[in-house]
């Protein structure tokens, strides 16, 4: 069942958003060679907690973290460690703040000093991905025309399309209906209305779309050992407008 919000309550996942926002520009100050996964998850529910929040994915489904770290071939979930960044390296960290009750969703990917150019154009065109699929995330569009865009943005350029996780919406828990592909599917395919929250979040691989699950449970990596990207945003429809809610101009 699709939850559709008031304007109070996308308020006050706007708060919440925010937060977040803020958590992911002080984190993107600490990546750099040398530094620890664990380093960067010890930081972040440091300060989410800090500011009034909890973090959303600390022992969600019995994950172990706040953040997932998901470094070069992994592609979700990775489980902060003592690995130590390397120059080269790309590292994409997934993020959720409950604020009072209502919840957001973010993941950004960052380059770790110069990387190949093939990471690069991996973790840019990732990113457009993510805005081209936001584009469509419009009231009157339906959830397909998302994944149509992202997967349609992806293939020019070559990159696998992961099939195995998706989008969701968000607001009231950490994941909540609808499922939002980054391909076109032939599941559920509803209508965008005013209310929805959504979080959009392509997961582009530089080869096969294809992943395996380690043996941890939580850590998916791309089939092939090859780079993976990731970028979300958690978003607000309105009739008129579409408003990216973890981004703070």
């Amino acid at each position: 069942m699709i939850k559709l919000k008031s304007r109070e309550e996308i308020e006050r996942i706007r708060e919440s958003c925010h937060l977040l926002e803020r958590t992911h520009q002080e984190i993107a100050k600490l990546i750099d060679v040398g530094i620890t996964t664990l380093e960067l998850d010890s930081f972040a529910k440091n300060y989410i907690e800090s500011h009034g929040g909890i973090p959303a994915f600390l022992n969600y489904m019995g994950y172990p973290a706040s953040l997932c770290t998901s470094v070069n071939s992994v592609v979700i979930h990775g489980i902060p460690g003592e690995h130590k960044l390397r120059n080269g390296d790309i590292i994409s960290l997934d993020l959720g703040i409950d604020l009072n009750g209502y919840f957001s969703d973010a993941a950004r990917t960052y380059e770790v000093g110069t990387v190949s150019d093939n990471a690069h154009e991996l973790v840019e065109v990732t990113r457009q991905c993510l805005y081209a699929g936001i584009d469509k995330a419009q009231t009157g569009n339906r959830i397909q025309d998302i994944g149509r865009a992202v997967s349609a943005l992806a293939k020019r350029h070559n990159f696998g399309v992961v099939k195995d996780y998706c989008g969701h919406g968000v607001g009231f828990s950490q994941h909540e209906d609808p499922q939002i592909p980054n391909y076109v599917s032939r599941g559920p395919n509803p209508r965008i209305k005013q209310g929805m929250i959504l979080a959009i979040e392509p997961m582009i691989n530089l080869g096969t779309g294809k992943v395996v699950v380690h043996d941890d449970g939580w850590t998916v990596e791309t089939e092939d050992g090859q780079l993976s990207a990731h970028w979300e945003h958690t978003v607000a429809v309105f009739d008129d407008h579409t408003e990216i809610l973890t981004q703070i101009d």
